[in-house]
């Protein structure tokens, strides 16, 4: 007689139970047909691009390698971006204060003490040019992790690369500039909901006809899942995010194929491997179908999920640090996986400090591994086919389509970030995930199992100059003492006269970037016109 063997249930964080075993049935009984697409699936490079959105992937050319860096003043990130490229990397991720995310100069009393603390301090265009000085732009791509101020970043980055005799019809690079997923997670929000998007659509609009290779915004999963959301809610989130930007761009009277192309992601990747992995391919093929059949896009770049990932702040841990080079490498090998375009991996000391050059190194040498000696690049999406991936693919794909139209049910993405709602419940899921850690329910390795007692946590912490911030106030003071005062007047005037139209205000912004106006006069201004939001309190 056999016995039932009985087994614990597991789910994963995005609520899908774990089966023991996976047969062809499981895929079978979770497969969403859609015509012309026999197996759900399709081939890599062809529509609805779940196995990757290049028919070659890797076999072509390996992902771009980044690390997000940038510190000080200028001067400090420019040698530190020489150094990343020295080192392997083929592109930039570029790293902000926080006075530069929020709208405010290095003299202003609210910078105190934060001009160059965990990014570069920017004031105005000439921080541009000494932050990219000697820098290939054309063959190192760049991306601005901004999104307060992306539309000022992006002006001073364009007039930066016009300015050393780039053509901007064939500049590429990216700006995170989602302002959205702010009001979300990291709250570097300055204005209320309707004009920040009405910025970012203006990005969008001015790109799509001045600089058609840039892509102006990459709508950001990844900061809603560091803030609490599951796998697939963070996924989910961000493709109603990216729908609300469409909406508003759409409504200028531009066709879907004139900018949906430019549109990239930055997602996560910290959590169950295979989970991590089919949110992915679920998520590259729920995208297609929604640019597809929502928006109605001919061209097939238009429906790629063009991303770059990264492993998350959360997945590290202060705690026995060295295991986060272990963890790193699975989130690069997850990138890998997945289809990534772009792979941002993070340091092991990133849970603490701005990362060293040694943990940088050691992340460029974790993905150049993947790729020289792991064999990585050798085939495309080499787990399709499996009963687990292929089920689980479908199960994600199917709970993004859930969560989605829960959020069109109750008003939409717009009207629930307005209102706090989202956040409230990220917010929740954040705090019951920190009880989980605390109980041990939820296990971490170094943290609540296989600790080590009495672990010394001394950790070596990225130094705060002083004379950094006040070198920063010096040269500001200098750009206001030789500049065109009038210039930057007129051009201050033609952006207030921008934000209390109806025009687009990229070509003011550009204007006032070019007299080497500042960061807190161009900010100034608009808050003027918009004011500043306030964040809802829910109860």
């Amino acid at each position: 007689m056999n016995e039932q063997v009985k087994v614990d249930v597991r789910w994963n964080e995005s609520g899908i139970e774990i089966k023991p075993l996976y047969t062809a049935e499981d895929v079978a009984a979770t497969r969403i047909e859609e015509a012309g697409i026999p197996d759900g699936v399709g081939l890599p490079g062809q529509y609805p691009f779940t196995r990757g959105i290049h028919d070659m992937m890797y076999r072509k050319r390996p992902w771009t390698m980044r690390q997000y860096t940038g510190f000080g003043n200028a001067e400090d990130t420019n040698k530190r971006f020489k150094y990343l490229i020295e080192t392997g990397n083929t592109g930039l991720n570029v790293a902000f204060d926080l006075p530069t995310q929020c709208g405010f100069d290095s003299d202003d009393p609210m910078a105190a003490g934060e001009v160059g603390r965990v990014g570069m301090a920017i004031d105005t265009l000439k921080d541009m040019e000494i932050a990219f000085e000697g820098i290939d732009i054309e063959n190192v791509t760049v991306s601005l992790t901004i999104n307060g101020t992306a539309a000022i970043m992006i002006a001073m980055y364009l007039a930066m690369a016009e300015k050393r005799g780039f053509d901007l019809k064939k500049m590429r690079g990216t700006c995170q500039n989602d302002i959205l997923k702010e009001y979300v997670g990291r709250g570097t929000w300055i204005y209320p909901v309707d004009p920040s998007v009405r910025l970012v659509a203006d990005t969008m609009e001015y790109c799509a006809s001045e600089a058609p290779l840039y892509s102006p915004v990459s709508v950001c999963g990844y900061h809603i899942r560091e803030s609490g959301a599951t796998p697939v809610e963070e996924m989910a989130y961000g493709f109603c995010i990216a729908r609300a930007y469409f909406d508003q761009v759409l409504k200028r009277g531009l066709d879907i194929d004139d900018f949906a192309y430019r549109m990239s992601f930055n997602f996560n990747i910290f959590g169950q491997l295979f989970e991590q992995i089919c949110k992915f391919r679920a998520g590259r093929r729920l995208w297609a179908k929604i640019v597809k059949n929502e928006f109605g896009a001919r061209n097939p770049k238009s429906m790629w999920l063009r991303m770059i990932a990264g492993g998350g702040g959360s997945g590290l841990t202060i705690e026995q640090p060295e295991n986060n080079i272990v963890r790193g490498s699975y989130y690069a090998l997850i990138s890998a996986l997945s289809g990534a375009q772009t792979v941002a991996l993070c340091c092991y000391d990133e849970a603490y400090t701005i990362p060293s050059e040694k943990a940088q190194r050691i992340s460029t040498r974790t993905m150049q591994i993947l790729i020289e000696e792991m064999g990585m690049t050798d085939t495309v999406d080499p787990l399709a086919g499996s009963h687990y991936v292929e089920t689980l693919t479908n199960q994600m794909e199917s709970e993004m389509v859930r969560i989605m139209k829960e959020v069109d049910d109750d008003g939409g993405i717009l009207k629930l970030i307005s209102e706090g709602k989202i956040q409230s419940h990220v917010s929740k899921q954040a705090h019951d995930h920190q009880k989980d850690l605390e109980d041990g329910s939820f296990r971490k390795v170094g943290v609540n199992c296989f600790e080590i007692e009495q672990e010394d946590h001394a950790v070596e912490m990225h130094p705060y100059k002083r004379e950094d911030a006040d070198k920063q106030v010096e040269r500001l003071n200098k750009v206001k003492a030789d500049r065109d005062d009038a210039a930057v007047t007129l051009a201050l005037d033609n952006l207030r006269a921008a934000a209390n139209g109806s025009d687009n205000m990229m070509p003011a912004i550009m204007e006032a970037v070019k007299a080497y106006a500042s960061v807190g006069e161009m900010n100034a201004v608009l808050v003027d016109v918009f004011g500043k939001y306030k964040e809802p309190v829910i109860f």
